[in-house]
């Protein structure tokens, strides 16, 4: 692991989004709460927020964190669901990868919900949208 004991400790926040592309049949299946598992999305929302809270269980060397929040944010948009997650803490390190696992399983989980009517979704577009504090300054990603 990195040796963060020397910075200091800051409010960090990382806001992460992605998109699972998916068949219409599957999206309408999703808006008309007829799908095998259950609701995909309110059980996705929950996978991604445990998720955050086991980040540092999941990815090697990286830092557990004691997260003062975490949300994660599922649309149902015509091509599937678009994902974003945030996550917040004071601490010194940043919280990036907790944001990214948390879309990252979230789209996994609605992947797993759904398969049985749809094995062609796509996950795809995880990427980290913003984040604040710390040395390194704060980060938008700009569309160009």
């Amino acid at each position: 692991m990195v040796n963060v004991g020397d910075k200091p400790v800051t409010t960090r926040e990382a806001v992460a989004s992605g998109h699972v592309r998916m068949s219409a049949a599957t999206v309408e299946a999703i808006r008309q709460r007829r799908t095998p598992k259950g609701d995909p999305l309110e059980i996705a929302k929950i996978a991604g927020l445990m998720a955050a809270k086991k980040t540092a269980e999941l990815i090697p060397l990286c830092h557990p964190l004691p997260l003062n929040h975490a949300g994660v944010e599922l649309t149902l948009t015509g091509d599937g669901v678009s994902i974003t997650a945030t996550a917040r803490t004071d601490a010194r390190t940043g919280v990036e990868m907790e944001a990214l696992t948390a879309v990252s399983v979230a789209a996994l989980t609605l992947y797993d919900m759904c398969k049985a009517i749809d094995r062609g979704m796509v996950i795809g577009e995880i990427r980290l949208e913003s984040k604040t504090g710390g040395r390194s300054g704060d980060y938008k990603r700009s569309e160009t």
